[in-house]
């Protein structure tokens, strides 16, 4: 069942509005704008009731932030109005209202323009969603990545936690292809993404493949050491594939990782981290490859 939000500062009038849709929908009231805002970054509602005229934060005012939020800017809102509010609808159209409804509510009205609009929601988050994905893999691909990796860098700053992000590449790539065809490589790519998945389940944990043989994975919460050896773990599994390759490497097919372990603070820039990681895996190449090299952002914690 799809989630409602409705923040209004008339409790009377949230409720009112609850008992007209609570038949179909499962509905959240509330009465302040603080709260409404900070409900909504759950990221469950797939639509948003907001009132204009409230005491805390006026309705335009919560807009502009629902949009400006990562977790909240696609969620469509519709404006409560009253008749004397005509002037406002334009203004809140403008700031990406999707709709608006005037008091007093026709229930048929209401319902109707809940359905239309959390139809169209389902519609482009599906869309939005394939749009995100990598086809061959199944994982996040390099725009989701981008998305991602700056809304978990500034949470893991506030939150005073590690941070850690990494690149690693399919190794000898080029003379696999070389080899055994490019379906074969496609495979290939395809059973490293399954395999670094299937480690990287947390909630906090992220992989991406950042292009070609390349991916790009993001862990929350892991002290550099601890990353380091979580990585070794993944580089392992691969090996075990066992899937041939005959390379100056290895008989099988490997990869290299490098990756840099941090608590983000104000000042810290994420590309530069990012490099940083790109670096370490450059270090891993020079070395031999088939190994993992990690830094903690000013030194080299861990390369064999």
């Amino acid at each position: 069942m799809d989630h409602i939000l409705v923040i209004d500062d008339s409790r009377a009038q949230a409720e009112y509005l609850k008992s007209i849709l609570v038949k179909d929908y499962d509905v959240t009231t509330c009465q302040s704008g603080e709260e409404g805002l900070n409900l909504a970054k759950s990221g469950q509602f797939s639509l948003i009731f907001l009132d204009i005229i409230m005491p805390d934060i006026d309705g335009f005012t919560l807009l502009r932030r629902l949009q400006e939020t990562m977790m909240t800017k696609y969620i469509p809102v519709i404006l409560i109005t009253g008749l004397s509010d005509v002037q406002h609808e334009e203004r809140g159209l403008t700031l990406g209202a999707v709709d608006y409804i005037t008091k007093p509510f026709s229930p048929i009205t209401v319902r109707a323009r809940a359905n239309t609009h959390i139809k169209l929601f389902r519609y482009q988050m599906h869309f939005m969603k394939q749009a995100m994905v990598d086809q061959l893999t199944g994982i996040a691909n390099r725009r989701r990545y981008k998305e991602y990796s700056i809304t978990k860098w500034r949470e893991a700053g506030r939150l005073g936690l590690p941070f850690s992000v990494c690149i690693f590449d399919i190794d000898k790539f080029k003379l696999y292809n070389d080899t055994f065809g490019h379906p074969a490589g496609d495979k290939v790519i395809a059973a490293v993404a399954k395999t670094a998945s299937s480690y990287l389940q947390r909630a906090t944990d992220f992989l991406a493949r950042y292009g070609g043989e390349e991916f790009v994975a993001i862990v929350v919460g892991m002290e550099a050491d601890a990353a380091f050896h979580y990585f070794q773990k993944i580089r392992k599994a691969v090996e075990e594939l066992h899937i041939p390759h005959n390379s100056p490497v290895s008989q099988w097919v490997t990869i290299s990782i490098g990756g840099v372990t941090l608590v983000p603070q104000n000042d810290d820039v994420y590309d530069n981290y990012l490099k940083i990681a790109d670096n370490m895996l450059y270090e891993a190449k020079e070395k031999g490859r088939n190994r993992v090299v990690w830094s903690n952002g000013t030194e080299q914690v861990g390369g064999n």
